[in-house]
């Protein structure tokens, strides 16, 4: 940890450095996987796409980043925070340069399937800031990390329209899309060269093996390989909704090998987590070196409800409000942005609240008012005065994104050698949410589609119960042999 004393904002050294930094990269990466959202209308146009073929792109733009965020929550674990990010960034400009060069929408897809995994880059800063900030202070720290790395989602949709109109004419887009991709090749050697692991003088602890998640116990086992099925059956639930039962892209032969391809690789993935973690089937570990996956899982839930459902939500609130209230597109746009708008305190103000109150007791009150507040969302309609449905989706948006802030106010908390991996495997939850709240919003009405995430949220409040208070130390074993108690708590 960091000897700097305080949490002084508007410094730029020492730890305040690293958590600055760390938020600019993760708005760089957000800016970059989000910009062509607010840009759709003129990509359709300059390359000639139907609605299925639009939709098709938005499919492609997350399909990649869950099995993404898995694996570079393990390239971050094994070769530190400083490198992983500086890659990605670095690796991500060149499919985003391609979104702005295509010319047909086979060559679009291509490029938005791979600027996909951008969007895995939340997890390596997860755990940069949990190297540099004490536990009594990494909830607010990790909250502002993600609440104002996030915000560049939000950010994309408010210039990327003006700075396009700027360079005018049908290639504008381009030069939209082509900007935010220098600004990520940019920031990859910025990154690099003004960033450490971690503070001088401290330990970088690696996991034993690669290839899997360790856990500590036999039952631990079986309960990583099932919290492993969701994430298949998100990314088979993907592919089906671009075979011929959903947009077309893809035919039913190719469909059914991605099935026949997913059950194959998951399969492998089992078996390179037995290669892992053999030796627990051979003998106990011990007890300081243990942590319980339990807390994981129920991480892994809250998150699906609470990014899963920010996801989808930002995805179709402004037609919600246009179609619930009358409002002209432009209007509905503006208005459903206050949505997203509460990331730059929420999310923060989550992880603070972590910090002083305790991390179950507040992620037990945040689920609570989630829960509440879609029910309140599912209930509104156009009887409602406009400005009474704005305040619910911004109360809603509170308990939301407050409740992400305070999930990775313990992920670090549970084994610091290991969280990356446990990052990865909580934000992968996060784009499961978001995949099955979207497919649900496509079968069924907004009243249900609300309705089925306040259940989802008390499914998340039950598990809750079952989480313990992350108490006093974690053991990690050094380079050397010795072991260093971190604090938790």
């Amino acid at each position: 940890m960091s000897n700097e004393k305080g949490f002084n904002l508007f410094s730029f050294t020492g730890k305040m450095k690293i958590l600055h930094l760390s938020w600019m990269v993760f708005f760089i990466t957000f800016f970059v996987w989000f910009n062509h959202a607010p840009l759709l209308g003129a990509i359709a146009e300059s390359l000639g796409l139907e609605k299925g073929q639009v939709k098709t792109l938005l499919i492609l733009n997350v399909a990649l980043t869950i099995p993404a965020r898995i694996l570079i929550g393990m390239l971050t674990d094994k070769y530190g925070p400083r490198i992983t990010y500086a890659a990605l960034l670095f690796i991500s400009s060149v499919p985003c340069f391609m979104f702005a060069l295509a010319d047909t929408f086979t060559q679009a897809a291509i490029a938005r399937f791979l600027l996909g995994f951008i969007g895995a880059g939340f997890v390596i800063g997860i755990r940069m800031v949990s190297e540099w900030f004490p536990a009594n202070e990494l909830g607010t720290a990790e909250g502002i990390y993600g609440g104002w790395g996030n915000f560049g989602s939000a950010a994309a949709a408010m210039l990327l329209p003006t700075i396009a109109l700027v360079f005018g004419g049908d290639n504008g887009w381009r030069y939209a899309i082509g900007i935010t991709g220098a600004l990520s090749l940019l920031f990859s050697f910025i990154w690099y060269f003004n960033v450490s692991d971690t503070p001088k003088g401290s330990t970088y602890f690696k996991p034993k093996k690669s290839g899997g998640l360790e856990v500590t116990s036999k039952g631990d086992f079986v309960f990583l390989l099932a919290m492993k099925v969701p994430m298949y059956l998100a990314l088979a639930l993907l592919a089906w909704k671009l075979s011929p039962a959903g947009v077309k892209m893809i035919t039913d032969f190719a469909a059914n090998a991605i099935y026949l391809g997913l059950a194959a690789i998951y399969v492998y993935d089992c078996y390179s987590a037995y290669r892992v973690n053999h030796e627990i089937f051979e003998k106990p570990v011990p007890e300081m070196h243990r942590y319980k996956f339990k807390q994981v899982a129920v991480l892994n839930i809250l998150y699906f409800a609470t990014f899963g459902s920010e996801l989808a939500v930002v995805s179709m609130l402004p037609l919600f409000f246009a179609e619930t209230f009358n409002l002209d597109p432009v209007y509905a746009g503006l208005v459903a942005s206050a949505y997203a708008f509460m990331n730059l305190m929420s999310r923060p103000g989550g992880g603070w609240i972590s910090d002083r109150f305790g991390r179950k007791k507040t992620l037990l009150i945040l689920t609570a008012g989630l829960a509440a507040g879609y029910a309140l969302m599912a209930a509104t309609n156009a009887s409602w005065p406009l400005w009474l449905a704005v305040a619910v989706a911004m109360a809603c948006s509170f308990f939301v994104q407050a409740g992400e802030g305070a999930v990775f106010a313990v992920v670090p908390l549970i084994k610091r050698r290991l969280t990356g991996q446990i990052a990865g495997m909580t934000g992968a939850y996060g784009n499961v949410g978001a995949v099955v709240y979207l497919t649900v919003l496509s079968l069924v009405s907004y009243e249900i589609f609300f309705s089925v995430i306040a259940l989802t949220a008390v499914v998340g409040f039950v598990t809750l119960l079952f989480m313990e208070e992350p108490k006093g130390h974690m053991a990690e074993v050094r380079e050397d042999g010795t072991v260093e108690l971190i604090s938790v708590s």
